[in-house]
C-alpha cells in the first residue's frame, strides 16, 4: 500500500506520522525491461535490411520511437515524485507535500479543531479526502487508488479520535 504509518521515536517526535506516495505500476526494473524488449522488437525487422540502403530510412524512425518511449516513461516518473507527510502531535499537526519538480506546500493546525472530510462524489476523484482546520481545507492522498482512499479515511478518523482522547 502506498502509505505507511511511522512509529514515534523519542520525546519530541510526533505521536502519529504517516507517509503517502503514488503507486508505481512500473518499477525501474520493469522500465529497463520495457525499453529492452521494445528495442529488441524493433531491431528484429531491421535484421532483414542489413546491407540494404533502406535500413537508413527505418533506423531513425525506430530510434526516435524508442527515444520518445523513454522520454514519456521518465516524465511519468518525474510527475509521480510526490511525498505527503502528515505529522500529529497532541497540540499541532502538519501536512507537507513535496511535489514534482521541487514543488512544496505546507499546512499546520491544532488537531483538536481539525476535521477529516470524505467527499464521496463531489471531489476531483471518488472518495476525495480533505483535512479542515485553521481556516483552510487541504487535500490528502488524492493520488491513492479508489480502494485505498476509504482505508486512509478510516485510519485518519481513528487517529484523530485517539489523539483527542489522549490529550
Amino acid at each position: 500500500m502506498p502509505y505507511e504509518w511511522i512509529e514515534a521515536e523519542g520525546g519530541n517526535a510526533p505521536k502519529f506520522e504517516i507517509h503517502l506516495w503514488p503507486y508505481r505500476s512500473l518499477p525501474r526494473r520493469g522500465f529497463v525491461w520495457v525499453i529492452g524488449v521494445a528495442s529488441a522488437a524493433f531491431t528484429l525487422p531491421l535484421l532483414g535490411l542489413l546491407g540494404h540502403s533502406s535500413l537508413w530510412l527505418f533506423l531513425p524512425i525506430l530510434l526516435g520511437t524508442i527515444g520518445i518511449l523513454w522520454y514519456f516513461i521518465e516524465r511519468s516518473y518525474r510527475d509521480g515524485e510526490i511525498l505527503e507527510v502528515l505529522k500529529i502531535w497532541p497540540d499541532r499537526m502538519t501536512l507537507t507535500r513535496h511535489g514534482p519538480r521541487g514543488a512544496f506546500a505546507a499546512w499546520e493546525a491544532n488537531p483538536y479543531w481539525v476535521t477529516v472530510h470524505r467527499h464521496e462524489t463531489k471531489g476531483p476523484v471518488p472518495d476525495y479526502i480533505t483535512l479542515e482546520g485553521d481556516g483552510r481545507e487541504v487535500e490528502i492522498g488524492a493520488f491513492l487508488s479508489e480502494e485505498e482512499r476509504p482505508l486512509l479515511y478510516k485510519d485518519l478518523i481513528r487517529t484523530m479520535r485517539d489523539i483527542r482522547t489522549s490529550h
